[in-house]
C-alpha cells in the first residue's frame, strides 16, 4: 500500500474527529467510503470525506471552511508538522446545486497530502444513528440508507466511480428485505429516469471487462494489501463487479 495513502488516512481521521467535535460539525452526518473505513473497519482506503447535510449546503461549506482554517489546519500542524490550506473548490466540476466541496491541502518537506471534503444530500428514510470511534461520537445515516445510497450513486452518477462497486460488494449484506421498495421510493424522489437506469445496467453488462478493469485498479491502489490479495485470489475486479451487480439488480425496480 502506498505510504502516501496511509498518511492521508491518518490525517483524514484527525480531520473527521475535529469536525465531529466542533460547532461546524453539529448535525453533519458522515457518509461514503470514509464512513465505512472509520466506523466499519473497511479495508478500502477512501480518497475523501463525505457528509450529508439537510440544510443549505453552500452555507455549510462556508462555515466548514472557516472552521478548517481556524481549527483544523492549526491542529494538524501541531500534531504532525504539516502546513496547510483550506479552499472552496471552484470550476465546472464543482458547480453543482447538490454538492459543495472544500479542498484541504497539507504539505511539509517531500510530501503533499490533499483531502477533499464533500457536502451533499442523500435521501434518508431512517432517523440518523450515533456511532463512536476512539471515544468520538459520529452521527451517520442508517446502514440501509448508506448502502442504498451507494446503489443509487451507481444508477444516477453522470460518471461512474469504480470504488462504489467495492463498497457495495463489501456491505451489500446490509440491504433490507424492504430495500427494493425503499429504492423505488428514492428513485421517484430523485426523479431518476427509468430509461437511464436501464441504460446504465445495460452498459455494465455489455462492457463488463472494462468496468472490471477499473474496479481492479481500485483494489490495487485503495485496498489494504492482504485483503487485496484475498480479493484477487477470489477473482478480483470481475468478482467484485458480478457480486455488486447481483446486489444492485436484486433491489432495482426494473
Amino acid at each position: 500500500m502506498d505510504m502516501q495513502i496511509q498518511e492521508a488516512d491518518k490525517l483524514q481521521r484527525v480531520v473527521a474527529q475535529l469536525i465531529a467535535t466542533g460547532p461546524a460539525g453539529v448535525k453533519l452526518l458522515l457518509i461514503g467510503g470514509f464512513r465505512y473505513r472509520l466506523l466499519d473497519n473497511s479495508q478500502r482506503f477512501s480518497v475523501d470525506i463525505d457528509y450529508h447535510w439537510e440544510g443549505d449546503i453552500h452555507q455549510k461549506q462556508e462555515e466548514l471552511q472557516s472552521y478548517c482554517k481556524r481549527v483544523v489546519l492549526r491542529e494538524v500542524k501541531r500534531l504532525f508538522g504539516y502546513e496547510g490550506s483550506a479552499s472552496k473548490r471552484t470550476g465546472p466540476d464543482a458547480d453543482s446545486p447538490n454538492a459543495a466541496f472544500i479542498d484541504l491541502r497539507f504539505w511539509k518537506t517531500g510530501r503533499v497530502i490533499e483531502i477533499l471534503i464533500e457536502i451533499t444530500k442523500i435521501i434518508c428514510l431512517d432517523p440518523p444513528t450515533i456511532r463512536t470511534a476512539d471515544g468520538t461520537v459520529y452521527p451517520t445515516p442508517s446502514d440501509a440508507d448508506l448502502i442504498e445510497g451507494k446503489i443509487l450513486a451507481v444508477l444516477n452518477r453522470l460518471y461512474l466511480q469504480s470504488r462504489d462497486f467495492v463498497d457495495i460488494c463489501l456491505y451489500g449484506d446490509r440491504l433490507r428485505p424492504d430495500s427494493p421498495e425503499r429504492i423505488k421510493q428514492k428513485i421517484n424522489a430523485l426523479g431518476i429516469n427509468p430509461e437511464a437506469i436501464r441504460k446504465r445496467l445495460q452498459d455494465l453488462d455489455q462492457h463488463a471487462p472494462h468496468h472490471a478493469s477499473a474496479i481492479q485498479k481500485v483494489i490495487d491502489t485503495q485496498v489494504a494489501p492482504t485483503v487485496a490479495q484475498q480479493l484477487n485470489d477470489g477473482g478480483g475486479g470481475q468478482t467484485i463487479l458480478a457480486q455488486s451487480l447481483n446486489y444492485i439488480k436484486r433491489v432495482c425496480p426494473l
